[in-house]
Parts: C-alpha cells; structure tokens; sequence
C-alpha cells in the first residue's frame, strides 16, 4: 500500500488536462505551490517504548517479527481518509506507532496485551489500515508508547463445514485472498467493498463493513457466526448456535467494536456457493426520488438483487449522463424491469464494475492537482430519506461555498437505505480546517435529520462526538462500562469510538 496515498503506485492514474481546466473553472482548484514530503522526510516521533518493553514483546512474537525501522513505522501511521493523506504528504508522521508487531497466533497476541496492560502501552489492532474516519489512531498522551498490532501473519483458511456452510477464517486475510481460498471449495463471501483490495477480514467485522454486493449478500455483521476474541482480561469465545435466546448477543459487542473491546483472532463465517454466473444491467430514473421509490419497491417485495446503486443526477452527470442511473448486478433469475424509466443494459454496468475499486486513485490524483475530495456516509428509513439527503448536501453546500456535492444510494433494506455523498472543492490555504469544518456541519445535519452518523465506514476518532450525542448520555455510560469491563487500563486503541 502506497504510504501516502491509495494502493498500489503502479495505478495511479493522472488527470486529463480537461480535468484540470474543469477544476479551475468551476471549484477555483489551483496547482499545489510546493511539492509534497517524500518518504524520507517524515517526521516521526521519537520511540518511547522502553527496552524492557521491546525485549518482552521480541521474546513473545520473534524478534523479527517486533519492527521499530521508519518504514514499518510510517506504513502504520493513520488510515486512508483525505485528511490522513494530506497530513502525510506534509510530512507530519507524528501519530506513528513506536513499533509494529506481526504476531502469529491468537496465544502471542493474548500475551501481547498482558504485556502491554502491565506496562500501559497502548495497542492499535491494524488490518489493512484502510480506514477513513482515524480508526487507527491512538492517542498517546498518556502512555509508556504505542504498538500497532498488524494481523498479515493470521492469514488461514481453517475450515470448511460444507454442510453448514461455515468457514472459520482468521483476520487477516485481506479481500482477496479469501476469495481465492474459498473459490477453491466452491464457495464465496460475497463481500465486496470498494477497500476490498486492501482490507483485511478483521477489519470487516471490526467496522461492520458492508460491500457492494450486500443486496444479495448481506452486511458483513449478516455473515458471522462467531468468534474468537483476545481481551485484555481473557478470552471470548462467541457464537456457537445461527440464532439463540440465551440472553443478549454478545457478538454484537465486538462487532462494530473498532479494536477497543479485543482483538478477533478468528472468525466463523456464512459461506454461499460460487454463482453460476453474474450479470450486468442499467436504467435511467427520471429523479432521483423516482429511483429511490424503485429501489424501496424491490426491496419490500424481497426481489433485491445483488447489486443495487443509484446515483443521483450530479453523480450521474459527472459520469457523463443525464438523469439517475441504476446499476444492478444479479447471480439468477431474470433482472426487474421498470416501466417509465429508460434501460441501458448491460454496458454502463459492467463499465461501473470494471472500475469500481479506482475511486481512491482518482481521488489521489485530484488532492495533487489542488483539489480536496472526500467521502462521507449515512442512512435512515425510507420515510426520512429525502429531508436527510437534502439537509447533507445543503450543509457541505454551505460550508464549502464551490463545491460538487454527489451522493448515490448504496445499500437497501426493506425499512431504509443508505446514502454515499462524494464531495470535491479547491484545497485552500487550509484544507484540513476547511474540510473539518464542512464535516462538522454535515454530521450536524445528519443527527438533526435522524440518520445515523455511519452506515459503514464507522467511528474511529472522527464520528465520536456524533456518536455520543447518537447514542445519548445512558449510550454512552454502558459503552464506557464495557470498555472498563474488557480493557480496564484502555490499552486498546484509545480514543478511538468510546466517547
């Protein structure tokens, strides 16, 4: 993964000189005056983990397997957002790890956090480390140091139960690799973000992620069965039945949970057959509100496909069309037609397939040419759906004067939806505060519309506020309890969702 930026510098891509003159004339974009730090010129921190520290952690996991060089440091500072990615190409490393250890069994991660509960060194749970809202940054202040925990050496496939179609995998399996394991047998997840190249399955149910084909699939949190978790006082060993009425589901407390409750260091998941095959389709809705109205209809009459999005008609002009176009994507049977809108076929779907994971590098491409572009997501119920995308686009409209504000619907369910907003304006002489700002009057408008603060992309350090005013002032004690319950020193990622 590029440490500055999106995936693999192989695919960067540049702006088409059009580009570049749209940006000027209509967001005001100018060409950055300095160029961006290299990887040598990262200010990091210096290391505060004493050498009794590094000596126990080298003795539990190897000691080439406890790496303090800058590169393995630099690599594991922040996540991915636009923000995390301006702070880096300004050189400033100053959330970077003191080490990175790669344990290699949930028994060495167990005594990694006895170690570190003991020495209050702060552990960072890190995956693919491709997330947007600072879910990988640890506050320091309080201290003796801070360790990333990366997961790349749990990588198996451990079991295939084809009968239940279960398999138990372990976190950090990336994407990727678990669907060439699992097509081995026949079998896929069918979870298909658009960080699925990068992220790791850890950070799927550690952020309740939820892909592209999640229509027909199902959220992430809708695949596991159980897991094994590492806490800072002992182990959780949950699930072991598809439904139970003993008591509440505790699987839920680490599901979402961020990396503050434990560690997952291995995970049972709902497995389905490989599709015999996958088709593409496209219509043109006349608005937005008309598309959403179809969506809402195939999802209450349970006729969803996998893959269902609509893009609202700023995001569809930019894409170089006119009116609301819907993507779908299905595995059998026939694709639902919609009298009054207009049919495409399959071309402009399978066009949305092809690139469906290079958003991140345009977006790279775009914060080089001067321009800040930046994500942010919601959902609500249907009833609430037009006021919320209403009240979003008008704050960031606000906030940030010239602005493109785009937003599409990206997941359904029968009582609600999704909305994705893409925003992109000049950088500024301060991109940071601009976009901080703007984010803070969004997040307003979404609590004060009734949506949720995320729908996928989750807390981190960037939602808590929102998530505290969400959840309401008896929320937030039980979270805090849970946490002082599980993590008693608050060892694990601190500062991030535990408002």
């Amino acid at each position: 993964m590029l440490w500055s930026g999106w995936g693999d510098p192989g695919k960067a891509v540049g702006l088409d000189p059009a580009v570049r003159e749209l940006l000027t004339e209509a967001l005001g974009v100018t060409p950055p005056t300095g160029e961006p730090a290299g990887f040598g010129d990262v200010r990091l921190p210096a290391a505060e983990l004493s050498p009794f520290v590094l000596a126990s952690l080298r003795s539990i996991v190897g000691a080439e397997h406890v790496r303090t060089d800058a590169d393995a440091r630099i690599r594991h500072t922040r996540g991915k957002s636009t923000s995390d990615l301006l702070k880096m190409r300004m050189g400033d490393g100053s959330d970077a790890p003191d080490a990175v250890l790669l344990p290699g069994s949930h028994h060495e991660i167990a005594e990694v956090l006895r170690v570190c509960t003991a020495e209050k060194v702060a552990v960072v749970p890190f995956g693919g480390g491709t997330s947007v809202v600072g879910g990988v940054t640890a506050q320091r202040d309080v201290f003796a140091g801070v360790v990333a925990l990366d997961l790349r050496r749990l990588d198996k496939l451990v079991s295939v139960d084809e009968e239940s179609m279960l398999a138990e995998l372990q976190p950090g399996l990336r994407g990727p690799q678990a669907e060439e394991l699992l097509n081995g047998h026949g079998l896929t997840l069918g979870h298909f973000p658009q960080s699925w190249e990068y992220a790791t399955l850890g950070g799927f149910a550690a952020a309740r992620s939820s892909g592209q084909a999640s229509a027909g699939y199902g959220r992430f949190d809708d695949m596991v069965e159980g897991l094994t978790v590492a806490t800072p006082v002992g182990d959780l060993e949950l699930g072991r039945a598809p439904r139970s009425a003993a008591g509440p589901d505790l699987r839920h407390l680490v599901l979402g949970s961020e990396g503050a409750f434990g560690v997952i260091t291995s995970m049972r998941l709902r497995v389905r057959r490989l599709p015999a095959r996958r088709r593409w389709d496209a219509w043109r809705f006349p608005s937005f509100q008309v598309g959403r109205d179809a969506m809402r209809a195939l999802a209450q009459e349970r006729r969803l496909p996998a893959v269902l999005r609509l893009s609202d008609e700023t995001e569809t002009m930019i894409g170089g069309g006119s009116g609301c176009l819907m993507v779908i994507g299905y595995e059998q049977g026939e694709p639902p037609t919609f009298p009054g809108a207009d049919h495409f076929g399959a071309e402009p779907a399978e066009r949305w397939a092809e690139g469906r994971y290079a958003g991140p590098y345009l977006r790279d491409a775009l914060i080089a040419a001067g321009a800040t572009v930046e994500t942010l997501e919601t959902a609500t119920h249907w009833s609430g759906l037009p006021r919320l995308y209403e009240a979003v686009k008008l704050a960031l409209e606000a906030s940030l004067g010239r602005a493109i504000v785009m937003c599409h619907v990206s997941h359904v369910y029968e009582t609600g939806a999704s909305l994705y907003f893409t925003v992109a304006t000049a950088a500024g002489d301060d991109p940071l505060a601009r976009w901080d700002a703007a984010k803070i009057k969004a997040n307003e408008a979404i609590g004060l519309a009734g949506g949720t603060i995320s729908h996928h992309h989750g807390v981190g350090r960037d939602h808590r506020a929102a998530y505290a005013a969400e959840i309401g002032p008896v929320g937030v004690t039980v979270m805090r309890a849970i946490k002082k319950s599980l993590d008693p020193v608050g060892i694990l990622n601190p500062g991030v969702l535990i408002p």
